[in-house]
């Protein structure tokens, strides 16, 4: 029964990138798939954002990647300058007020985990990770079997996604190196759980939650190239925050962590590859 539900899970996240309306564009000069120039096309079909519009290949992936890590690790020169402060703010305050409460909220999940099995067989960590990839993925075999450009660019931009938020969550977990939930044993405290967790500076560290980071990335990459179809960005940001919160069902993550590798997911994407070259 458990199976059959994973299955029908993966089917259902196929189906549905699949049934992305098929886009043509003859008037759109596009190179070879796989040797498309690395540019910012117009496309009113899809709202007539260029930001959100760019043209990818897999020839410029690695320049676009080491530009997107310049911008990310420069970030706070442009806050030296005044800017992106408000949502900043929020981030931090919003963070700050969940690690004070992860004290008095994950002792319900981590103390109900037989009630939670059945859900959690669903939503464990490789069967989520896998649901993850299967999103770009599917965009990709569907793309190159329909000959649809677009959506081939949302693959790579996908990747490129996921990537950026990689990064930066890994070098948090290795400064933080914060306790799971799940190492913490029955009865246990959880205060003071940053700094203390992991055999190294990436196995086991919680915050901030990959999957969360990773998930909301690649959903925010489909909702906004798939702007105009009005149910897109519901499946994408509902399915990003099913697999989010399962991190806290599962006590993988405690709830400022999943929060915070959202946020990330979202911020760099919207920072950085959603916006023109």
């Amino acid at each position: 029964m458990i199976t059959s539900g994973k299955s029908c899970l993966l089917s259902l996240i196929f189906c549905a990138v699949l049934c992305i309306p098929y886009r043509s564009f003859a008037q759109d000069s596009y190179a070879d798939l796989p040797d498309a120039p690395s540019e910012t096309v117009f496309h009113p079909h899809h709202g007539g954002d260029p930001a959100s519009d760019r043209q990818v290949s897999w020839r410029s992936l690695p320049k676009d990647f080491l530009h997107d890590q310049k911008k990310i690790w420069l970030f706070p020169t442009e806050l030296a300058k005044g800017k992106h402060w408000v949502p900043t703010l929020a981030i931090v305050g919003g963070t700050a007020v969940l690690i004070a409460t992860d004290k008095y909220t994950m002792p319900y999940f981590h103390n109900h985990q037989g009630q939670l099995d059945d859900v959690n067989d669903v939503f464990n960590s490789y069967i989520t990770t896998a649901e993850v990839i299967a999103v770009p993925a599917s965009l990709m075999i569907a793309g190159y079997a329909r000959h649809d450009h677009y959506q081939v660019d949302t693959a790579i931009l996908c990747g490129e996604a996921y990537a950026d938020s990689a990064v930066v969550d890994l070098a948090m977990k290795a400064v933080t190196r914060r306790k799971r939930p799940s190492d913490i044993p029955a009865g246990g405290s959880f205060e003071d759980t940053f700094f203390s967790g992991g055999k190294s500076p990436f196995q086991g560290s919680s915050f901030p939650s990959g999957h969360a980071a990773g998930v909301f990335s690649v959903a925010t990459v489909v909702a906004n190239r798939y702007r105009n179809h009005r149910w897109v960005p519901f499946l994408a940001y509902g399915f990003a925050t099913a697999i989010s919160f399962s991190r806290v069902t599962t006590a993988s993550h405690f709830p400022s962590d999943v929060f915070l590798g959202a946020a990330l997911g979202y911020t760099v994407t919207k920072y950085t590859v959603l916006q023109p070259r």
